[in-house]
């Protein structure tokens, strides 16, 4: 699944991609708010049930990015071929509680500003909408679903040079992008 303003957007990931199987765009970002995703790409495990087996978590397809993340793919991809071929659930309902990150009152108030935005902007109202994306991205600075998911939308590179400067400025403060699950 995508997060981004629109599909045209996500079009050339997915053309190049090719998947087989059907390919959702989220551009009002439920899913982020439903589950707490704060960065992407995020991993969640939902067995048949709708029951949450792996909470939120950081996983890729393949090891492009190991050398940025320190995550081998092949360890998510081996646990996940071992629950779904399996049924080896990585961590016990006790477990799985105790991994999950649920937001915190800022933080919902953060997205409560970005969907106002986001609101602001579908009505051709840019300039109202960037002091609630600005609001949204002070209250929750960890949260670069919205930092650098309203980028597109205020006419801003996403893998420009103001999101490598805010990400610079983020790292440089000691903060991490990603908290990957432990393994047990």
């Amino acid at each position: 699944m995508a997060l981004d303003k629109d599909a045209d957007a996500a079009r050339p990931w997915i053309e190049v991609a090719k998947p087989t199987h059907p390919s959702l765009i989220d551009t009002k970002h439920v899913v982020a708010d439903l589950y707490n995703m704060v960065n992407v790409p995020t991993i969640l495990w939902i067995d048949e049930e709708g029951k949450i087996v792996r909470p939120n978590d950081v996983a890729y397809g393949d090891n492009t990015w190991q050398e940025v993340t320190g995550l081998d793919a092949d360890v998510h991809k081996g646990a996940l071929r071992k629950w779904v071929k399996g049924g080896e659930v990585p961590f016990p309902l006790g477990r799985v509680r105790e991994l999950q990150s649920l937001p915190t009152a800022e933080h919902q108030e953060a997205r409560a500003e970005f969907a106002m935005a986001q609101y602001l902007w579908t009505q051709s109202k840019a300039e109202a909408a960037k002091r609630h994306f600005e609001r949204a991205g002070e209250l929750a600075p960890h949260d670069f679903t919205i930092r650098r998911g309203s980028m597109p939308m205020r006419d801003i590179d996403p893998m420009g040079e103001e999101f490598f400067k805010m990400a610079g400025e983020w790292a440089e403060a000691g903060n991490e992008w990603y908290h990957p699950l432990p393994e047990k």
